[in-house]
């Protein structure tokens, strides 16, 4: 396209082509990204109901009738296992009958957003009578809100996509490109957690694990970019920032989950880096690392196929003309 254009000897009627296009990826653009947060609500969002059964059977049914849609609901038998699950990532919140009434078992960690929806929505029960709330599994408590660990991936992203850029258009040769992907992963993995972690605040749990986390993620991203702008040149840097930044980071549900955008894309963006990154740097920073196989296999899967990709182009030897030419005589 860019070819075209510049065979396009008018300047003004390239000022007005190109105009015109940025419009048109504007356009795109601004759906794709307010979209989602404009529509944001629970879609089978996984919850669990536990307590006697004939308590749990009316609260079940309660449930699904005062928001169709918005919940997937599984019973278990007590408060106890209620609380596995929520610890598990199995699911997001627990509603638990007991003696003294309804309690609303949270898991902030996995997502502010959905515990504060909730919290705010079961201020009453069913019946009228007050709502007990448990934090089961809370966040940082110097990120109560998630506000710095979901404003932590669009840097990580942004470096990671240029950093695949960087190597493509320098034209290194394949052991360079390959080599500095790596370094790239392993130092972007130490360094961010050690920001995230230690510095900021917003990530508790184990330091390697949460930067192995993030290691794994910069290297997928990276990869991915530099990878198809090695097979593809400048068209497939193009697509692989498209997609993996821009509608990756609009589809993650990092901010919130992705059972609270509209679907098929909440469930797309999870198989996206930025997705599977946040949902695996959850479960490292949180809750043990319960949850992190799919996420983790998921970026090892984009990490390999795109460092697979850098290998496609030879290195460039004293063979090729224009390296001939710069060497001395």
């Amino acid at each position: 396209m860019i070819q075209r254009l510049a065979r396009v000897r008018s300047p003004l009627t390239l000022a007005l082509l190109v105009a015109a296009a940025v419009v048109f990826v504007q356009a795109l653009l601004v759906p794709l990204f307010a979209g989602p947060a404009v529509n944001q609500a629970p879609r089978d969002l996984p919850v669990v109901v536990a307590g006697p059964p004939q308590a749990t059977a009316g609260l079940t049914q309660q449930l699904a009738a005062r928001q169709p849609g918005a919940f997937e609901i599984r019973t278990v038998p007590d408060a106890a296992s209620a609380e596995q699950a929520l610890r598990d990532r199995e699911a997001y919140a627990a509603f638990v009958v007991g003696a003294d009434g309804l309690t609303l078992y949270t898991a902030s960690a996995a997502s502010p957003t959905v515990a504060a929806l909730l919290t705010q929505a079961m201020t009453e029960s069913p019946t009228g009578t007050p709502v007990r709330v448990v934090d089961v599994v809370p966040g940082d408590p110097d990120d109560p809100r998630g506000a710095g660990f979901g404003s932590g991936f669009l840097p990580l992203a942004l470096t990671s996509v240029l950093v695949g850029v960087a190597l493509t258009l320098l034209n290194l040769g394949r052991a360079a490109r390959l080599t500095g992907l790596l370094a790239y992963g392993v130092l972007a993995g130490l360094a961010g957690a050690a920001v995230l972690h230690g510095w900021l605040g917003v990530l508790s749990g184990s330091y390697l694990l949460n930067a192995a986390a993030l290691g794994l993620f910069t290297l997928a991203v990276s990869a991915t970019v530099g990878g198809l702008g090695t097979a593809l040149g400048p068209a497939g840097l193009g697509v692989g920032a498209l997609l993996v930044f821009l509608v990756g980071n609009a589809l993650s549900g990092v901010a919130s989950a992705p059972e609270m955008l509209p679907q098929p894309w909440g469930t797309l963006g999870q198989w996206l880096p930025i997705g599977a990154g946040g949902t695996l740097l959850r479960s490292t920073a949180f809750f043990d690392g319960a949850g992190a196989v799919a996420p983790a296999l998921i970026l090892a899967g984009y990490a390999v196929v795109g460092l697979l990709l850098t290998l496609v182009r030879k290195d460039r030897s004293s063979s090729d003309p224009a390296v001939k030419g710069a060497l001395p005589n």
